[in-house]
């Protein structure tokens, strides 16, 4: 670690802020799979069921393994983690690899061409299809290791607290991350809403993606990386960097010691709630001074199995969340799934475009009975809780399908709402709401349908970014909406877990902000140390900007 970086002065490089926090210390980098001869010839067909077998059980074993992490984690990594150990034993490419085995490929020779298959497939997806390629890609080096008797590749553990580079990081590698010890993560690819960003955000990792220059650095070179202003100054000063990291750690403190609940300096209340997937990331919110649920995904239930789960199976799952947050505010998604995130039992079509195609409330219309029997399970759980929760439904664009979704979860007794991810939906805020009773926007899809920009695209990510002033101004205009039908307006999209955003958000009048937990302090801490007024006048200083890097400035100087 001792080596320092060929760069003779400080540079500074740029990219899109993920999650706060400042850090110096020394550069690691991402083990890769050593580069592997594979014999040109086919083997012997009296070989070939063995080396199908040694290919079977190493897949086996990569999938186990990932199983396993994904026991002893929680939150959004556990089901980052079982998601990639599902798809290391995926029927598709293990039925590709096989069939080239039985054609007389070695093991190693198979997987990477059946993989190679898939990646260019979900390429020509594009859309959320095409972040699967970096987990296809991370399981082919995983199975190809374990083939070859080499370890596994991955990040490596290092002595000393460091910061980490990496072109991508592969959602196994980001899940598995000691926050004791990789205490800074920068990207070269990845946006805003990757898997990366995601993970880093719920470990409290200081995080910066979409940073050029990053192959410039060496490993062991000494950086200080400032995950609110997005940059990575390579060989900076070390006193003027240990000057900055105290006064992170100061400002991490305070919000440490913040217990709730939201509201300004002046006393305007902002309810801070969590964003949580299952029981036991509510159980783990409730550690935090979160005041409730602002979003409940309810996909985890529905995802990777064959058949429908009954209401009695799904009534189970959302009563565990309804009893965590006993006697507080639960806001339930109805299910968000779609081409992206196919269902089994759904039979959608493959869609050329499917971020644009049938997902969130649109797959109803194929499969009424889904929605039907979510709304029942969601209804039965409150009444077994005695926690009667909100519902909301994901992709609405026109009052029609507001109306229509506000009828059916009514006659549950449930309080309906929607959530604004489609600018049409931001546009004709006050005609949903003469149907609904409040709105929730979804800042990472808003932002992808609005700069027409692939959330999930790394060359992208500035135009995703969720300081674009477009966005903000849609914002504010749903906002408004809302005020003026008296009826709340929340944002629970990753946007509310920036602390200076959030100050933002609320200047633009929303009323309540939901976050991975471990940015509920953070946030909280944030809100109290300022006025409703200077909240307003930053948020009027935002939307008269051009660029979300403008944005952020005119942020800064008006909440520092």
């Amino acid at each position: 670690m001792g080596t320092t970086s060929s760069v003779a002065s400080p540079i500074v490089l740029r990219g899109v802020p993920v999650v706060p926090g400042v850090q110096y210390a020394p550069v690691i980098r991402v083990s890769r799979l050593p580069e592997i001869q594979v014999p040109a010839g086919d083997i012997d067909e009296a070989d070939r069921p063995a080396e199908a077998g040694r290919f079977a059980a190493a897949a086996t074993e990569v999938a186990t393994r990932l199983r396993d992490r994904a026991a002893h984690a929680t939150g959004a990594a556990s089901e980052v983690l079982a998601a990639t150990a599902t798809l290391a034993q995926d029927r598709a490419w293990i039925g590709a690899a096989d069939k080239r085995i039985a054609a007389g490929a070695p093991a190693v020779r198979a997987v990477s061409e059946a993989v190679d298959q898939f990646v260019d497939l979900f390429t020509q997806l594009g859309g959320l299809m095409a972040e699967r390629v970096t987990d296809l890609r991370d399981i082919r080096d995983r199975v190809i290791a374990e083939l070859s008797g080499l370890p596994e590749p991955g990040v490596p553990l290092p002595d000393i607290p460091s910061i980490l580079f990496a072109e991508d990081l592969a959602p196994a590698d980001t899940a598995g991350l000691d926050p004791q010890l990789v205490v800074g993560l920068a990207t070269t690819l990845g946006g805003p809403t990757s898997h990366t960003a995601i993970i880093a955000r719920q470990l409290g990792i200081p995080c910066v993606v979409a940073v050029s220059g990053l192959d410039s650095v060496a490993a062991g070179a000494m950086v200080l990386l400032d995950g609110t202003a997005g940059t990575v100054t390579t060989d900076p000063d070390p006193t003027a960097a240990a000057k900055d990291v105290a006064a992170a750690q100061r400002n991490a403190l305070a919000a440490r010691q913040w217990t709730g609940p939201g509201a300004t300096a002046d006393g305007h209340t902002v309810a801070i709630l969590a964003n949580v997937q299952d029981g036991a990331a509510a159980k783990a919110a409730r550690e935090t001074p979160a005041e409730g649920v602002g979003l409940f995904r309810t996909e985890l239930c529905f995802l990777n199995r064959d058949t429908e789960p009954t209401v009695e199976e799904q009534a189970a799952i959302y009563g565990e969340v309804l009893e965590a947050y006993a006697g507080h505010k639960v806001v339930v998604r109805t299910l968000d799934a779609g081409s992206d995130k196919p269902l089994k039992f759904a039979g959608h079509p493959d869609e050329a475009n499917p971020a644009l195609g049938v997902r969130g409330i649109r797959i109803a219309e194929g499969n009424p009975g889904l929605l039907a029997h979510q709304l029942e399970a969601v209804a039965a759980a409150g009444k077994a809780t005695g926690n009667q929760p909100w519902v909301m439904a994901p992709m609405i664009a026109t009052a029609a399908e507001a109306k229509s979704f506000a009828a059916k979860a009514r006659s549950h007794g449930l309080t309906p709402g929607v959530m604004i991810e489609v600018p049409a939906a931001a546009l004709l805020a006050d005609k949903i709401l003469d149907h609904v009773d409040f709105l929730s926007i979804g800042t990472n899809d808003l932002a992808q349908y609005t700069m027409a920009a692939d959330r999930m695209s790394a060359d992208l990510a500035a135009l995703t970014d969720p300081w674009q002033p477009a966005v903000l101004a849609l914002v504010e205009m749903a906002a408004r909406a809302g005020a003026a039908a008296g009826k709340p307006v929340g944002v629970c999209g990753e946007a509310a877990a920036d602390p200076l955003l959030a100050a933002v958000l609320v200047g633009l009048g929303v009323t309540s902000l939901s976050m991975a937990p471990a940015a509920i302090a953070a946030v909280g801490s944030r809100i109290a140390q300022v006025t409703l007024q200077q909240c307003r006048a930053a948020a009027e200083a935002v939307l008269a900007t051009g660029s979300a890097a403008e944005a952020r400035e005119a942020a800064l100087a008006r909440l520092s």
